[in-house]
């Protein structure tokens, strides 16, 4: 009623809701208000949007959170959003460039020219170089084909 919005949080430190200062909705730009907990949703208040037509706008975009307010990650923990555009290998067989990846119950992938690649399987990535090296198992390029 007063431009607040409600959303699904998909991550893993839902703490940092909590002391969030500033997100993107698409191209735009919101500096958070408040945000609080309702039941397993998040509602924001964003300053300026203080009603319900300014609080449609934005209806159907993902609230982004900027990398500077991301919750660091222990050494060899890797964001998912951070490995698009690496370059993978399998046995040092490139397969392909990093196009999106998939949140599953039990487990995450990578989506590489068309192939699914479990996180698991996963042995080396180099952010620097933008390499990630993996070792497939047989049949899991045709499994995906």
């Amino acid at each position: 009623m007063r431009g607040e919005i409600v959303a699904t949080p998909l991550s893993d430190f839902p703490e940092r809701f909590a002391k969030l200062n500033r997100v993107f909705a698409g191209e735009r730009e919101l500096e958070v208000e408040r945000a609080w907990w309702h039941g397993a949703d998040v509602v924001f208040k964003f300053r300026g949007i203080d009603s319900p037509e300014a609080a449609r706008e934005l209806n159907g975009f993902d609230i982004e959170i900027p990398a500077s307010e991301r919750v660091p990650l222990p050494e060899g923990e890797h964001y998912l959003a951070d490995l698009i555009g690496c370059m993978v290998y399998d046995r040092g067989e490139r397969l392909g460039e990093v196009t999106g990846w998939l949140e599953l119950p039990g487990q995450r992938l990578i989506e590489v020219g068309g192939i699914e690649i479990p996180t698991r399987l996963l042995s080396k990535i180099d952010l620097a170089a933008r390499r990630i090296d993996a070792e497939l198992p047989e049949g899991l390029r045709e499994l995906n084909s």
